[in-house]
Parts: structure tokens; C-alpha cells; sequence
């Protein structure tokens, strides 16, 4: 409910008048006009019933002359039709699932934080298609660029390593991804790489192919995960259980930002899990779907019943008034 003349509330401020206006007239009439030894034995006369509808006549101009207030401050009620047209974006999430991703530098691990992060990023994605794509010394597409993500989120739960086997091929990581966007007819197409080594297996190089996604418009945002220096390491004994053991962090960012500016995208490197949720919250920012949006909005008038009710109530007062009670309203 809205209202196109609001101004004309500032007419209920009349009310308290009339109010005041009827308590005088009924203070005034307790001064007697006719001197008595006594009334007290009127106040034992049984009244009229007319005597009780007395009151009812200003309720019933109060009533109407607040519907006909509301009346000119005309009441509407809208509705609101809301055409959408959304211009998605094509984004492949490329993912390495080597063994090195089981490093504990970031909790639990490099892996399920990544697919953790990947998965928010995700669902704040609504209007875009998303696939997800896996490599370690060769890769493979989980799930194609769909926009059934709770598809995607369901088979992002089953990436784990040992789907293939170890190795770090990021060119064919970036192959892979690219194979899957170049039919794609979205404006715009993008991967988002996730490693932390050097690639160190692969019949494609990272920057050959790098160069492919360059000449197919396809941007490449690179991210290195892991820790400076060295990270610490699970590995289960049968004897012992599980221990740690401390490796080096080798991942090679050089290669990663050149891939990044071949494509006209960013290279960012993760060392703990907050740095990571920030950099695909850059990248939420940095890629907006387009959404146009045409407001429709209808608007019905709501003032006439208001104004006939209120009416209805003039007419009852009045007629209660004249006829029934014969009690004017406004005699003094």
C-alpha cells in the first residue's frame, strides 16, 4: 500500500478539536436551567433506547470523516513486474589434485581448502555456467560448464587425489579447460587455475597453452597455494602412523603471472586460507554478469471503497441524528 496524497493526514488534527468542542457541550448541559428542591428521584426513570444511540451519532462522524481523510490521501496498492535478462559468464574451475595438495600449510589441507573455497564461490555465482576440471599428470573434466550447480557442487564433493595419476601437467590442466569453453557463445570466458608445483608433466606446455586461451578471448586468473618456504607434510607409517615431515615449496610464479598477462587476467598467490577466500572474492568482483532489469509497475486505486464506506457513514450519522435520536450533533 502506498500513498500518492499523504499531505491530507495532517487533517486528522481536526479530531482533537471536535473532541474537545464535545466534552464543553457535555460539561456545559450538567449546569441546570431550571432550579429543583431535587432530581434525585429522576435518575430512577428508565431510559429510552433512543438514549443509548445518542452516542452513536459522532462516532459515526468520526468514523466517516476519518475514511474520507483516508479517502483523499488516495491509497493505492502496486504491482510490480520485474523483467530479467542476464548475460552469464562461462568459468571453468581447474583444480590440481597432485599429491603435494595434501600439505597442511593451509587447514585441513590444500585440497579441501581449495575445494571449500570453490564451492562459497559457486553458489554465489546464480546466473553463470560452471564446470570443474582436475589435473595431476594428466587431466580430465569432472563436470562441463553447466548451470545446474548443484550438479557441479555434488561432483566438486567426489574431487580427491588418486583420480589420476601424480604429476603436475598445468598446460594440459589449462588444455583441458579451454577445450571445454572454446564452443562456448558467452561474452565472456574464463578459467581459473589452482596449483601449488611446477609442471613437470603434460604433452602441452603451460605457456602454449596459455597462448591458446589468449587467441580464444579466454581469460586465465592463476593461483599459487601454499606457504613460503616449507610446508608440513602427512606421511602414513605403518609402523608408526601418520607423521609429518617438512617439504619445500617450489611453484613456479613466474610461469603462472605470464599466462595471466597472456590472457588479460591476474595471478595471485594463496598462503593461508583467508588469503584464499579473498582472492575468489576478487575474482567475484572482478567478473560481474551483466543483468538488465525493466520495472513494471501497476498501480490500483483503493480510495473508493474508503470513500463509500465513509459515506455510509455520513448518512447513518445524519439520519441517526434527525430522525432516530433527534439529538443535533453540534447544539450547544
Amino acid at each position: 500500500m502506498s500513498w500518492e496524497n499523504p499531505e491530507y493526514f495532517w487533517l486528522l488534527s481536526i479530531l482533537p478539536l471536535f473532541l474537545a468542542y464535545r466534552a464543553w457541550i457535555y460539561y456545559s448541559r450538567k449546569n441546570a436551567s431550571l432550579t429543583f428542591s431535587s432530581v434525585m428521584p429522576l435518575k430512577n426513570l428508565p431510559g429510552n433506547y433512543r438514549s443509548f444511540f445518542v452516542w452513536v451519532t459522532p462516532l459515526f462522524y468520526i468514523a466517516s470523516f476519518i475514511l474520507m481523510v483516508v479517502a483523499l490521501a488516495r491509497p493505492q496498492t502496486q504491482n510490480t513486474t520485474v523483467e530479467r535478462s542476464t548475460e552469464g559468464i562461462d568459468i571453468m574451475i581447474s583444480i590440481d589434485i597432485s599429491s603435494s595438495m595434501l600439505a597442511e600449510d593451509i587447514t585441513p589441507n590444500r585440497l579441501i581448502a581449495a575445494k571449500d573455497v570453490a564451492s562459497e564461490f559457486i553458489s554465489q555465482r546464480e546466473s553463470d555456467r560452471i564446470g570443474i576440471n582436475v589435473f595431476a599428470r594428466e587431466s580430465f573434466t569432472v563436470v562441463p560448464p553447466t548451470l545446474d550447480h548443484n550438479l557441479v557442487q555434488n561432483m566438486l564433493e567426489t574431487v580427491d587425489l588418486g583420480m589420476v595419476r601424480d604429476g603436475t601437467a598445468i598446460g594440459m590442466g589449462i588444455a583441458s579447460s579451454i577445450n571445454r569453453l572454446r564452443d562456448s557463445e558467452a561474452e565472456t570466458k574464463i578459467i581459473i587455475l589452482l596449483t601449488d608445483g611446477m609442471n613437470n608433466a603434460g604433452e602441452i606446455d603451460p605457456i602454449t597453452a596459455g597462448e591458446m586461451a589468449a587467441a580464444l578471448d579466454i581469460r586465465v586468473y592463476t593461483m599459487g597455494i601454499g606457504t613460503r618456504g616449507t610446508a608440513p607434510y602427512p606421511v602414513d607409517d605403518p609402523i608408526f602412523g601418520r607423521r609429518y615431515q617438512n617439504v619445500q615449496v617450489n611453484i613456479d610464479e613466474d610461469m603462472l603471472i605470464h599466462i595471466a598477462e597472456l590472457t588479460d587476467g591476474e595471478y595471485w598467490r594463496a598462503t593461508d586460507l583467508d588469503e584464499l577466500i579473498e582472492i575468489y572474492r576478487e575474482i567475484d568482483r572482478l567478473e560481474q554478469s551483466e543483468i538488465e532489469e525493466i520495472i513494471y509497475v501497476d498501480y490500483k486505486e483503493e480510495y473508493p471503497k474508503y470513500l463509500f464506506t465513509g459515506l455510509a457513514f455520513l448518512l447513518l450519522a445524519f439520519f441517526n441524528e434527525r430522525f432516530f435520536t433527534r439529538s443535533p450533533l453540534f447544539e450547544t
